[in-house]
C-alpha cells in the first residue's frame, strides 16, 4: 500500500576538515514515508500529458509524497522559505473602501508569524533541505532565499549537503528603494540568495541586461585559442559600443511597494516577478520543471508558466493556495489570449537572441494545473491561531515561555502537535529533544517508584503505534502518556463557524442572493446587515458545471480585479449536470455547495 512506502537517505560519512553545523538537538534525518495525496480542483488542460501541480500542505509532507514520482528530476528549486525575522506579519483586508488591520491571529491562514527558536529553525531547514536534494536532478540547481538573520548558518548547512564543490553564487539583491526606519546602524536592504547544484554538470544560462551608460570596448577575437584585440585592415584596434553587460551577482532591483499597481497580490513578503524570471531564465530551459515549496504568492509559479517552464509549489498557507490559483487562472488567461509580453530591455545582439527565446517561451503553454491536499483532513488553518483555539476549547493553563510543553491541565504537562496534519513519530523528536531529563532524573532518584511526567498529546490524527513508540523510547522513565485525538475524541468540538449562502436557480440562471462568511464577519466585528453588498466580502467564485463528485473542474472562474465586485448571476449551459459552487471570502475561507 502506498502508506507503506518508504524512502532512505544516503549519509554522508565524516571527513577530516569538512565543516559541519551543529546545534541543539541536531536529528538526524535519514528516512520518511509516502503520504497520499487528494486531487481537490484542476483548472484547465494538459500539455505533452503534463498538468502544473498546487499542493497545500506541511511541505515535508509534500516533498515525501513527490519523491515516489519526482525523485531526481526537479530542474529548478527555488525556496523563500522563513528567515526567523523575529515578525508576526500582519494582513490588510479591504472591503470596498473600508480597511481593517489585525495581529496575526486574528486572520486565519494569510498571514503568518516567523519567530523560532535556533535549534527549532535549524532542524526545520536541515529536514527540508535533505528532501530538495533528492527531488533535485543531477544537473539541477537549488536557489536559497535569506538575509541576514540566519543565512550564515544555511551557508555552511548548504555546504554540509550539497558540498562546497558545489556551491554556484552567493547573490546579494539590493533593493535600493526600501523605505528605511531610523534606527542607530546602517538601513538593510539587501537579501542573500545562496546558489547550489548538485554536481558539477549543471545548467546555466548566461542572462545579460542593459547598461546604465554604453561603454567603448575592445573588439576582442581567438586565434590558435587565445584571446587578441582585433584589428581593422589598416591595422587600428578596432572597438565597438557595448549597450549590455552580463548580470553579475549583485542584483539591483525594487521591492514591491504597496503602491505599486501591477504585481502586489496583498500577500506579506511578496518577491517582483524580475527576480524570479533571471533565476528561471538562467538555470532552466523551456519544459524543464520548476519547484518552490515556500510558494507564498505564487511568484514562481507565474513567472515559470510565463517563461514556458512545467512547476510544481506548495504551501501550508491555505492563503497562498487561494491567491496562487486566482494569479495563475489570470496569467494562463493572458498567456492564451495571447496578451502577455514580458518587458525587453536591451539592444544589439543580445536584444536579437532575448527575442529569440521569448518566442519560444510563448509557443509552450503549461497553463493547466491542479490543487492537490496531501493528507486526509480539511482542517487547516492558521497554527498560531488553532492552538489558541484548543488551549481556549479544553481549558489548558497555557504557558507562555516553556519550550517544551503548550501548558497544564489537571496535572498533566500537554504537548499540542501539528494541527494541520496527523501526528507522526518524527513529530515526537522536537519533544524528545527538549524534555527535561535533568528534573526526571532528580524525580527518579527521590521516588523510583514513582511518576515523574504525566505527558498529555494533543493531535488532529496520529499514526496507529504513536503512543507505544514514545513509551518505548522513554522507557528509562515511569512516564503516563495519553494521546487526545481531537478529530476522533472530541468530534463535538467546533472551531470555526461555517459560511452560509442563498443560492437559487431561476430561468436557467445560478443566482447568488446572500452570502454569509461567519468568520470573517466576526473577525470585523460586523453584523451582516453593516454590508451593504455580499458581493464585498468575496475573493472569488468558481463553478462547476458537471461536478463528479470528487475533483472540482470549474468553468466559470468570477476574479473580479481590486476595485471590482463578482457577478453573483451566471447562466446555467444547456449540458449541465450535478452543479457545485465554491465562493471564497476575503480570509481565503471557502463556502463549496451542491446546487
Amino acid at each position: 500500500m502506498d502508506g507503506q512506502i518508504s524512502f532512505t537517505f544516503e549519509q554522508r560519512q565524516p571527513i577530516k576538515g569538512y565543516p559541519e553545523l551543529h546545534w541543539t538537538g541536531k536529528r538526524p534525518y535519514t528516512s520518511t514515508q509516502y503520504y497520499p495525496a487528494q486531487l481537490k480542483e484542476s483548472y484547465g488542460e494538459p500539455k505533452d500529458g503534463w498538468m502544473n501541480k498546487i499542493f497545500w500542505g506541511d511541505n515535508l509532507q509534500v516533498m515525501s509524497h513527490m519523491l515516489k514520482e519526482y525523485r531526481g528530476k526537479i530542474d529548478l528549486i527555488y525556496i523563500d522559505p522563513p528567515f526567523d525575522s523575529r515578525v508576526e506579519y500582519k494582513k490588510k483586508i479591504t472591503i470596498r473602501k473600508k480597511t481593517v488591520e489585525s495581529d496575526n491571529s486574528s486572520f486565519e491562514e494569510k498571514q503568518y508569524g516567523d519567530i523560532w527558536t535556533n535549534d527549532q529553525y535549524l532542524q526545520f531547514m536541515y529536514e527540508r533541505l535533505i528532501l530538495m536534494k533528492e527531488l533535485l536532478s543531477d544537473t539541477g540547481s537549488i536557489y536559497l532565499h535569506c538575509d541576514w538573520h540566519k543565512g550564515h548558518y544555511l551557508k555552511i548547512l548548504m555546504d554540509e549537503l550539497f558540498g562546497a564543490d558545489n556551491f554556484i553564487n552567493e547573490i546579494t539583491w539590493y533593493y535600493y528603494n526600501k523605505m528605511a526606519p531610523k534606527s542607530a546602524c546602517f538601513p538593510r536592504t539587501t537579501d542573500k540568495i545562496l546558489v547550489y547544484a548538485k554536481s558539477s554538470n549543471y545548467k546555466f544560462n548566461t542572462q545579460y541586461e542593459k547598461r546604465d551608460e554604453p561603454v567603448k570596448q575592445l573588439v576582442r577575437k581567438f586565434v590558435d585559442g587565445k584571446a587578441i584585440n582585433a584589428r581593422d585592415e589598416n591595422g587600428n584596434v578596432m572597438y565597438k559600443m557595448s549597450y549590455e553587460k552580463r548580470i553579475d551577482d549583485v542584483w539591483k532591483l525594487p521591492m514591491l511597494q504597496p503602491a505599486d499597481k501591477v504585481e502586489p497580490v496583498g500577500y506579506p513578503t511578496q518577491k517582483p516577478e524580475k527576480m524570479l524570471e533571471r533565476i528561471i531564465r538562467a538555470s532552466s530551459d523551456v519544459g524543464d520543471l520548476v519547484f518552490d515549496c515556500f510558494m507564498g504568492s505564487g511568484t514562481t509559479q507565474a513567472v515559470a508558466m510565463k517563461c514556458g517552464r512545467r512547476f510544481i509549489g506548495a504551501d501550508i498557507n491555505l492563503g497562498s493556495v487561494q491567491i496562487t490559483s486566482e494569479r495563475l487562472l489570470k496569467v494562463g488567461k493572458e498567456l492564451d489570449g495571447g496578451s502577455y509580453n514580458m518587458s525587453l530591455e536591451l539592444e544589439g545582439d543580445e536584444l536579437e537572441s532575448a527575442k529569440e527565446t521569448r518566442k519560444i517561451e510563448k509557443s509552450v503553454k503549461y497553463t493547466g494545473f491542479e490543487v492537490y491536499n496531501v493528507n486526509n483532513y480539511d482542517f487547516f488553518r492558521n497554527p498560531v491561531e488553532a492552538k489558541e483555539l484548543i488551549i481556549d476549547a479544553l481549558g489548558i493553563q497555557k504557558f507562555d515561555s516553556s519550550t517544551v510543553y503548550d501548558g497544564e491541565l489537571d496535572g498533566w504537562m500537554v504537548k499540542i502537535m501539528p494541527t494541520n496534519r496527523i501526528a507522526t513519530k518524527a513529530d515526537l523528536e522536537e519533544l524528545k529533544a527538549n524534555l527535561p531529563y535533568h528534573t526526571f532524573e532528580k524525580r527518579k532518584e527521590e521516588n523510583p517508584n514513582g511518576v515523574v511526567e504525566k505527558i498529555k498529546i494533543i493531535c488532529m490524527g496520529h499514526e496507529a503505534d504513536l503512543k507505544a513508540a514514545l513509551e518505548q523510547e522513554l522507557s528509562s522513565y515511569n512516564l503516563e502518556i495519553e494521546i487526545v485525538d481531537i478529530l476522533r475524541d472530541k468530534k463535538d468540538l467546533q472551531f470555526k463557524r461555517e459560511a452560509d449562502a442563498n443560492v437559487v436557480k431561476e430561468n436557467d440562471q445560478i443566482i447568488i442572493k446572500e452570502f454569509y462568511p461567519m468568520n470573517l464577519l466576526q473577525k470585523l466585528s460586523m453584523q451582516k446587515e453593516s454590508v451593504e453588498d455580499w458581493r464585498q466580502l468575496v475573493e472569488s467564485i468558481y463553478i462547476d458545471w458537471n461536478y463528479d463528485g470528487q475533483t472540482m473542474r470549474p468553468t466559470i472562474c468570477d476574479i473580479p480585479a481590486k476595485d471590482e465586485l463578482v457577478s453573483g448571476i451566471y447562466k446555467i449551459p444547456a449540458s449541465a449536470g450535478k452543479i457545485k459552487i465554491k465562493i471564497t471570502d476575503l480570509l481565503s475561507e471557502s463556502l463549496e455547495l451542491e446546487v
